[in-house]
């Protein structure tokens, strides 16, 4: 348009009017910048993918090649991967642009079952089911890439579901001690899934969507520290919601008063958070309702981390919300409490997501380097 003379207006800066395109060709755009921008201006780092031959990852590997968000590691056939590519008319050349990990034939095979088995042996895994596993496990052998330091970051979960996954990546990665929660003891070290939604009017981070079917109150505040710190790598400052059937104590039922023990805890262990509930969805985004409700709230404005009792109460929710009101569009599952950087997706995963969650993982991996 410029070189036909039909755009006039010259661009002065060619990489921020491509940000501001892609604010408007992706609902997300917004919310993942601060992150996007992080992941760019860091040294490049190695994410793998464990789902390596998958069209959706294939397309967001591109994506992440072109801009300069990662250096893509596949697992998978090599030559299929290479006739997956050109089938679908991408640009990306192993050696050039990605890596490959060779389900067939890898010379890490023998390293990599070895170690496993050792990790493993008096927890029921031999010597041949050791072998085995590393063959056909894929998320198990993107774990071990990133134990080993082959690769920086690990993104799988594009089919099966969360618990199928997190198994190989809790006997080969581990879960990661919190400082601030050593007082809580080993109950307190827990996995959880977070997901952003962008809506309408407002942006919120919802917990534990996936992982932890009725965690206790100590899991909770462990999960509500977690989020909270990830809410601000998104340059968001967390106002937390304990969400409940009750609005402050109005309920002795023992999902109510479970919500009121986690915002003691939340006191004790994380003063710095601004935190109330329990309450009703909304009265957490309705600031005018809480105040009538609760006029010494300890929560100001409306709520943008949404912390729910069980895993129904999150998974519905968080679901409901991304079809009826988000337009399909979400963040995440942002995995918290790994030892190290891992993000484990659901099969309605798109590309978009995919490229996200890998700039979520590299700036993971700056964090733990630092």
């Amino acid at each position: 348009a410029e070189q036909s003379g039909v755009a006039q207006r010259p661009i002065a800066d060619m990489e921020a009017y491509i940000e501001h395109l892609q604010a408007f060709v992706y609902a997300s755009g917004t919310t993942m910048k601060p992150v996007v921008a992080a992941a760019k201006k860091a040294a490049k780092k190695r994410i793998c993918y464990s789902e390596g031959e998958e069209e959706r990852v294939l397309r967001a590997a591109q994506i992440v090649a072109d801009e300069n968000i990662a250096r893509p590691t596949l697992i998978g056939r090599p030559a299929i991967i290479a006739q997956r590519i050109h089938k679908f008319g991408l640009r990306l050349e192993e050696g050039r642009d990605y890596d490959v990990v060779n389900v067939e034939q890898d010379a890490r095979y023998r390293e990599f079952w070895q170690t496993y088995h050792r990790m493993t042996e008096r927890k029921g895994v031999t010597v041949q089911l050791a072998k085995i596993e590393m063959r056909r496990r894929l998320s198990l052998i993107g774990a071990m890439m990133l134990h080993t330091g082959q690769v920086d970051g690990l993104i799988c979960g594009t089919w099966g579901n969360t618990h199928l996954h997190l198994k190989y990546i809790d006997q080969v990665i581990g879960k990661r001690p919190h400082p601030q929660l050593a007082a809580l003891g080993k109950a307190a070290e827990v996995y959880a899934c977070m997901n952003a939604l962008i809506l309408p009017s407002r942006q919120v981070f919802i917990v534990d969507t996936h992982v932890n079917y009725d965690p206790s109150a100590e899991q909770l505040c462990a999960i509500t520290i977690m989020a909270a710190e990830e809410v601000q790598r998104f340059g968001i400052k967390p106002k937390a919601a304990l969400l409940s059937h009750s609005n402050f104590g109005v309920s002795d039922q023992p999902s109510a008063a479970k919500m009121r023990a986690v915002l003691q805890l939340l006191q004790e262990h994380a003063p710095w958070l601004e935190v109330d509930g329990e309450m009703h969805g909304d009265v957490a985004l309705n600031p005018e309702s809480r105040k009538g409700l609760m006029p010494h709230s300890t929560l100001e404005g409306e709520a943008n981390l949404l912390v729910m009792p069980n895993l129904d109460a999150a998974n519905i929710s968080y679901n409901l919300l991304k079809v009826a009101a988000g337009g399909n569009v979400a963040v995440g599952p942002i995995l918290l409490g790994c030892a190290a950087p891992v993000h484990v997706l659901t099969p309605s995963a798109t590309v978009r997501r995919i490229v996200n969650m890998t700039a979520i993982a590299v700036a993971d991996a700056n964090v733990a380097k630092n």
